[in-house]
């Protein structure tokens, strides 16, 4: 993967204005006009680049998105809360209002990313969250101004682009999530450079039926069979569950075997399946999670999923935890520290594996300060 310029590349940042598109796009609960953050982890996480600048002169300017107010002004998707806690945590630094409250921010709109950096000197993408979409405060500033990686953006570069090529083996992808289509591409790309691939949550449902075993009422897109036989047809190995814990047709809790009953819906993977795929990550010695084994929000769905984020955590492999749901999972089991990287994009993270590259990337390259 070409390199991206860093804060270094920069050059003197002394009284200058910088703009930092930040990924504040933090969880919030409450009354739309007393919304509260419950978790500040994504403000935090740009701390060491916003110090960065600070502490060489430079005035910084955070922007970033929040929710989806669908490009107009939305109190409850306002950055107030935002607001308030950054000035805690880093006093003196501006932040914009939510950049998704202008319709020119997701339609790439050359004007408005021209209305972001009126009177800036530098442009900073900090924002791996958002750096796989072509959206005017990730793409424009950088076509004119000096421009470079954050410290966050940085990190989730390195850390994904040595995945693709050069990851200490044996290396193991564990997908999970609801949909064999959702994720089509980078399981097809996972397939080109991991040693064996691990699969549970409602997509595992798509491969077990493809495979002409019943999977009762469960997740199952029928459209898909004939793609996940072919994959289960290559030369890489495909860990799928061998029992399913659910609800049998009357709704109660039930543990199955391979074969689901007429009605049953399995909504996690069963503890033969979490002993067995904890055996593969433990031999691994690089390994990669997105997605969860099962509807982990409900408790009685969750010990697929809680073991594999044990096993995350016990193993002495290198260990990647691709953002989104698995990043939520891990933080409710208390074993976020435990791991080597927690991305910050689920999207951005699966989309860079899959492709290499990413627009905000691409942005960053074209920058005039780079060579």
């Amino acid at each position: 993967m070409a390199r991206v310029p860093a804060l270094e590349d920069l050059g003197d940042v002394a009284g200058k204005r910088v703009l930092v598109r930040t990924d504040f796009n933090v969880p919030m609960e409450g009354p739309d006009d007393r919304r509260v953050i419950t978790d500040d982890f994504r403000i935090r996480a740009a701390l060491p680049t916003i110090e960065w600048l600070t502490s060489r002169g430079a005035h910084v300017v955070c922007a970033s998105h929040l929710g989806r107010p669908k490009g107009a002004p939305s109190q409850k998707y306002s950055m107030e809360p935002v607001r308030a806690r950054l000035a805690e945590l880093a006093p003196g630094v501006e932040l914009l209002e939510n950049l998704r409250f202008s319709p020119g921010e997701e339609g790439n709109s050359p004007e408005f990313a021209a209305s972001l950096i009126k009177g800036i000197d530098m442009y900073v993408n900090d924002a791996f969250g958002a750096a796989h979409r072509a959206h005017a405060s990730i793409v424009g500033p950088p076509k004119t101004l000096p421009s470079a990686a954050g410290r966050l953006l940085q990190r989730e570069v390195e850390v994904l682009g040595n995945l693709r090529e050069k990851p200490k083996r044996p290396f193991v992808a564990v997908l999970g999530g609801a949909k064999v289509s959702d994720k089509l591409g980078v399981i097809e790309s996972l397939l080109q450079i991991v040693d064996a691939l691990v699969i549970g949550g409602g997509m595992c449902f798509t491969f077990l039926a493809a495979q002409g075993y019943p999977v009762g009422a469960s997740l199952c897109e029928l459209d898909q069979l004939t793609t996940c036989k072919k994959l289960m047809e290559g030369s890489k190995p495909i860990y799928l569950p061998e029992d399913i814990v659910g609800l049998d047709a009357s709704g109660n809790f039930a543990t199955f075997g391979i074969r689901l009953p007429e009605g049953a819906k399995g909504l996690d993977i069963g503890p033969g399946s979490a002993a067995a795929f904890t055996d593969v990550i433990m031999d691994a010695r690089t390994v990669f999670w997105n997605g969860p084994m099962g509807m982990f929000e409900d408790e009685r769905f969750a010990a697929g999923t809680r073991t594999v984020a044990e096993a995350m955590a016990a193993t002495k492999a290198f260990t990647i935890v691709g953002g989104g749901d698995s990043a939520a999972a891990l933080a409710q089991f208390g074993l976020d520290d435990e791991v080597d990287h927690v991305s910050t994009g689920g999207g951005a993270a699966l989309e860079l594996l899959e492709l290499g590259d990413l627009p905000g990337l691409n942005a960053l390259r074209g920058a005039p300060n780079v060579k």
